[in-house]
């Protein structure tokens, strides 16, 4: 019940950063959700929908060689998918009331960074480009976070590239905020649960 909270509530914060503050000013952020931006700018594709279709591929290779990396990301993938694209009236109202580009790129990197590491904390995870960076980061034996980050940067100037009016600074400083918010997450301790004794007098 716990994981199924976690999911929701973390896919609900993705959802909020990526169709509130990034879909309104084209940014764009990093792996799968990143991609799937892409393609929504240039063929008004679903955003979640089409985060699915990458993902399922990169779950397939997971099946057959990381079975663990499979059952952890799955369900956060599928229920992301769906609450992304549910949440997707929320860019009109981001049109008209989010007006600052840099306040955009920053809450919806801190919002999306929240997600990812509320669900990291308990060991899910939403899959796509990141999941195929941790498990060639396993196969390379190299830091998962470095190899993350250099798939983030390179998809995100492709993407500045193909879309002229995105804008590479601002786009970089949402990715930078949802690795900066994803570790603080992640760092934070977990409760451990104390048994109280008491004492009869």
């Amino acid at each position: 019940m716990q994981k199924a909270l976690t999911i929701v509530f973390g896919s609900v914060l993705i959802a909020i950063g990526i169709n509130l503050f990034l879909v309104p000013h084209k940014l764009l952020e990093g792996g799968a959700l990143g991609i799937s931006l892409i393609f929504h700018y240039l063929m008004d594709a679903k955003v979640g929908l089409t985060f699915l279709l990458i993902s399922i591929p990169i779950f397939i290779i997971a099946w057959n060689y990381y079975r663990t990396f499979f059952y952890n990301g799955i369900h956060g993938m599928l229920l992301s998918s769906v609450i992304i694209d549910l949440l997707y009236p929320l860019s009109e109202i981001g049109k008209y009331f989010i007006i600052n580009p840099l306040i955009s790129a920053a809450l919806g990197g801190i919002l999306i960074g929240s997600g990812v590491g509320i669900m990291f904390r308990l060991d899910i995870s939403v899959g796509g480009v990141d999941l195929l960076a941790q498990m060639f980061a396993r196969k390379l034996k190299l830091n998962p976070g470095i190899v993350i980050l250099c798939f983030d940067v390179v998809i995100v100037s492709i993407g500045c590239l193909l879309i002229t009016s995105s804008h590479l600074l601002l786009s970089y400083t949402t990715v930078l905020l949802v690795g900066i918010s994803t570790s603080f997450i992640i760092s934070i301790p977990k409760k451990q649960k104390k048994l109280q004794y008491e004492k009869v007098s």
